[in-house]
């Protein structure tokens, strides 16, 4: 399977379900359409009938009967054929007709039956957002919450449910393998993928569409994914603390087996060329608390640094805390550079200068080419310019 690396600023439609005349109550097909006192199908040209008021009847019970397509074609004039078609997409349906059903929905209050939406087409219409780490870190980062809430907001566009899976022991990659690989969801958005993961190899045993978030280090020419540029970004850091000055640069890394940690620490490299010196280097795993015990080995190992980039704003408050027990001033002793301004970086003291990684954009990509996979089409790649945010710090 090849993969198709797209451009930063790159434009598209939005991926909606091929129409099925078959979404029915009564489980019958898109032949059995024609609904009492509808127009069905009229001359090219002739548009819908007049919408005519219509509500729900009450049931034999006397409770409200819930609106049916029926219902729906009826108000609008068109055969439930071509109501069918509008529900699962609106293709091949004239503009006149697509607005006459769109109306006669939001008159009847009809809701699609999912379930039987599904049993037609073997889908779930659902996505799950897959962290593949442990629980607490879903609290702890806000990288992720801020991720998750930017996928549920694109799916809410399409009426597709998100669900939340957490994967990071052995036990709750194999039940949520077991899962997915059942047909529960459509596809998955895997985030913080670590090389060498069994869950991303798992995932494409199944033939589970997946896109992922940043570069699935190892898999890069089979699984579509949205990444920010992380090594330009590091690059542009480093070259402003180069440029403030400061001489003496250390580095905070991420986990060396994620695409932050090793794209980060490259462009640290690539600013430095042979100003590189190993003993600034300490490497983290994007929490707080190894942040300060990083920037605490960097202060013994160096005493004599003057600034540090840290490739996450999380570890990045850890690392201040330790300068601040050190006696050190930020930015007067050393200048302090984060990764991702993702909220914490501005409520820091004194505030995070940082890379800004345009996360809502991050999300609404990834669900666009996630559902492009799953109508079929080749994983896509896209790399996402990040941006420089200077506050108080450097």
């Amino acid at each position: 399977m090849s993969l198709d690396s797209r451009v930063v600023e790159q434009s598209g439609n939005d991926v909606v379900p091929q129409p099925v005349d078959a979404v029915r109550e009564d489980g019958r097909g898109a032949a059995h359409d024609a609904a009492p006192g509808a127009v069905r199908d009229a001359a090219p040209g002739a548009g819908p009938q007049p919408a005519r008021e219509r509500r729900a009847a009450p049931s034999g019970n006397g409770a409200k009967r819930r609106p049916t397509i029926r219902d729906v074609a009826e108000v609008a004039g068109v055969s439930r054929g071509t109501v069918s078609r509008v529900i699962n997409g609106g293709h091949w349906v004239s503009p006149d007709a697509l607005a006459a059903v769109n109306e006669a929905i939001r008159t009847t209050g009809y809701a699609a039956n999912q379930h039987a939406r599904s049993l037609v087409t073997g889908r779930s219409n659902s996505i799950a957002f897959l962290l593949t780490e442990p629980q607490h870190l879903l609290f702890e980062d806000p990288n992720f919450s801020i991720l998750l809430r930017g996928a549920a907001e694109e799916l809410a566009k399409r009426e597709m449910p998100l669900l939340l899976m957490v994967a990071g022991t052995p036990e709750e990659r194999r039940r949520i393998g077991g899962y997915v690989a059942a047909g529960h969801v459509d596809g998955v958005l895997l985030i913080s993928s670590h090389q060498g993961n069994p869950m991303l190899a798992e995932l494409l045993k199944q033939k589970v569409p997946t896109v992922a978030c940043g570069v699935p280090l190892g898999y890069e020419g089979r699984v579509g994914y949205v990444a920010a540029d992380d090594r330009a970004g590091a690059r542009t850091m480093t070259q402003h603390l180069l440029d403030s000055g400061r001489t003496r640069i250390a580095t905070i890394t991420g986990p060396l087996d994620t695409p932050g940690g090793t794209l980060r620490l490259d462009g640290y490299r690539d600013a430095l060329g042979d100003r590189f010196d190993e003993s600034l280097v300490a490497h983290g795993d994007y929490s707080r608390e190894r942040g300060r015990l990083a920037m605490a080995e960097l202060l013994e190992r160096r005493p004599d640094l003057d600034a540090v980039f840290v490739a996450s704003d999380l570890m990045a408050a850890g690392a201040l805390v330790a300068l601040q027990a050190s006696g050190r001033s930020v930015p007067g002793d050393v200048a302090v550079g984060g990764f991702d301004d993702s909220g914490v970086a501005a409520s820091l003291h004194p505030a995070l200068t940082t890379m800004r990684q345009p996360f809502e954009r991050i999300s609404a990509e990834m669900v666009r080419l996630l559902l492009e996979v799953v109508e079929g089409q080749e994983p896509a790649a896209i790399t996402l310019p990040t941006s420089l945010v200077v506050r108080d710090s450097a």
